[in-house]
């Protein structure tokens, strides 16, 4: 990109003795190399363009958000370099204006970026003159994972406010609506066969319906309010099985296949066996209620490396939507008739509550993956003990 102070240099070039273009020349490298030291410094990434969207230079932070390699990306346009960046829409082509906008990338990293674009533009002579863009990119993507932890957390407390208002108002009507039932159902033994069977049924309906709203309740409580996690070593496979136990019952009756690969030698780690239990529970229950009701397969997962160990819970089930996935984790968000949406928001709470994570992976048409990791060590810092001086270091007094 040629500058007026350029042009007319090299107008004037003829005129200057050989020491004073030796000079000149001598500069501009030293002001190059301070500019791209400079560049260079900068945590954001800084690309120059060409009005055609050609570039013309990247500091090493742009070709590392973008994964380009610099010297290969010099002269090439933009819009091959990044896919889905159309340079002629963005550029405002004639007629450059400034531009913000944020970008989510996939390569080399899943990161979001906000870049600037602004036009350099020279007035020569009252005339404008186009000379190139500046484009600054920065990463976005801490800050957006703070700010959804913050509204997590900001929901999570509204929630708890509703919790302390619902377990007072539904907590009591439901116990005192358990007493009378049970005063009716004396009264109704004391009646004669005929009469007493049909309110007996009824009295049967009322009172699971009353379960189910008070095992609701105890849900969304548990799910704000999780119990203080109990630790005591405990061996992550065994606890896998006790819970297909549990609900071996309910997978022979569906004729679900469960396929176990479990490592042999994982170590025991510090967990709360019931909290565990529990997550693994609603998770396995959400994968076999996922596959066809015959013939549907489930499997189950561990492995283990220097840093943590992995549980995998795979179905063969219909899988779930982009939409749906990125809501899993909201209250009340569920795939399932007559589901309340907090088992996933349990589970996340459970897995947090021992340092580990929850990540799910699922595509339409190819089932649903859930990992669980569990940290093998303890993530908190230690001060590393001060070096011992050496000999030579002692000074005698």
């Amino acid at each position: 990109m040629k500058s007026s102070f350029i042009d007319k240099l090299l107008s004037r070039l003829d005129r200057l003795s050989p020491k004073q273009v030796q000079s000149l020349v001598d500069r501009l490298l030293r002001d190059k190399g301070f500019l791209e030291s400079v560049f260079e410094a900068l945590r954001e990434g800084v690309l120059i363009l060409t009005p055609e969207g050609q570039v013309t230079f990247l500091n090493s932070a742009a070709a590392r958000l973008f994964g380009l390699d610099a010297e290969r990306a010099l002269g090439e346009p933009l819009s091959k370099l990044v896919r889905g960046l159309d340079w002629n829409t963005l550029s405002g082509g004639k007629n450059p204006s400034v531009v913000s906008r944020d970008l989510e990338v996939f390569y080399p990293e899943h990161r979001f970026l906000n870049f600037y674009l602004s036009p350099i533009v020279e007035d020569l002579e009252g005339t404008p003159r186009h000379l190139g863009t500046v484009m600054l990119v920065r990463d976005l993507t801490e800050t957006r994972r703070t700010n959804e932890e913050n509204l997590e957390s900001e929901k999570l407390n509204a929630l708890t406010l509703l919790a302390a208002g619902v377990a007072h108002e539904i907590g009591n009507p439901l116990n005192s609506l358990g007493i009378h039932l049970q005063l009716l159902e004396r009264k109704i033994k004391k009646l004669p066969p005929g009469d007493s069977e049909p309110l007996m049924e009824h009295l049967s309906t009322a009172r699971m319906e009353i379960g189910r709203l008070d095992t609701l309740l105890q849900e969304f409580l548990h799910a704000i309010r999780p119990a203080r996690a109990v630790m005591q070593p405990c061996q992550l496979n065994e606890l896998i099985r006790d819970t297909l136990k549990t609900l071996e019952p309910e997978l022979l009756s569906r004729d679900v296949s469960v396929n176990l690969h479990l490592h042999e030698n994982l170590p025991e780690l510090p967990l709360d066996p019931d909290q565990i239990r529990q997550a693994l529970f609603n998770l396995i229950k959400n994968a076999y209620q996922a596959v066809p009701a015959s013939g549907g397969e489930v499997t189950i997962g561990s492995t283990m490396s220097e840093h943590e160990i992995l549980v995998r819970i795979a179905d063969s089930g219909a899988g779930i939507s982009p939409e749906v996935l990125g809501t899993l984790f909201e209250p009340y968000s569920t795939t399932k008739a007559g589901g309340t949406g907090l088992g996933l928001l349990i589970v996340r709470r459970i897995l947090r509550e021992h340092g580990g994570e929850i990540e799910i992976q699922s595509e339409e048409g190819d089932g649903t993956r859930v990992t669980l990791h569990f940290p093998r060590t303890n993530k908190r810092a230690r001060m590393l003990p001060a070096p011992e001086p050496e000999e030579d270091d002692v000074i005698e007094v």
